[in-house]
């Protein structure tokens, strides 16, 4: 007698669950300003430590230097404590909150 195969059952996946980085609260990056920093300078580092190209880091560094902050990325814990660390080694005020 042949013998009977059963279909191969696969786990089932729940499309709908958001990823893990989804339900982490999120964090926002600010820079302040100081009487220190030169305006170029703050440009080069939002440039490097960012990657933006320097339109955008203008544009922070402006909001920084007219406004006295600029709320730079929202990332996940880890990360934006990363972004805070680099922006301080550069020497700039940089700290970071929970987001709302």
């Amino acid at each position: 007698m042949p013998e009977t195969v059963e279909p191969l059952t696969l786990p089932h996946v729940d499309e709908q669950t958001a990823p893990k980085e989804a339900e982490e609260p999120g964090y926002l990056v600010i820079c302040w300003d100081d009487p220190v920093n030169l305006m170029e300078y703050v440009t080069h580092v939002f440039q490097k430590v960012f990657g933006w190209p320097k339109k955008k880091a203008e544009y922070h560094m402006l909001q920084v230097h007219n406004d006295g902050k600029s709320l730079l990325v929202r990332e996940g814990f880890e990360k934006a404590e990363h972004y805070v660390h680099q922006l301080q080694g550069y020497g700039l005020l940089a700290t970071m909150e929970p987001d709302k």
